[in-house]
């Protein structure tokens, strides 16, 4: 999901996406397994998008030495 998708729904929505809201946790308690799969899910997610960000600061680099 693009950040700018992810950025809306958490603006729209205070919590991230696929993670329970905190009235949900509140209500329904949560499973420790699924939650830290889930939080596997969203490391993982946040490494690729550093990845991206470090190509594009490399190509803006790259860019300004011209």
């Amino acid at each position: 999901m693009p950040l700018t998708d992810v950025e809306t729904y958490y603006k729209n929505n205070h919590h991230l996406p696929s993670v329970p809201s905190e009235a949900e946790v509140k209500q329904n308690g949560i499973n420790t397994a699924e939650m830290d799969a889930l939080l596997i899910q969203k490391i993982e997610e946040l490494t690729l998008y550093i990845v991206q960000q470090q190509k594009e600061i490399e190509a803006l680099k790259k860019e300004i030495k011209k």
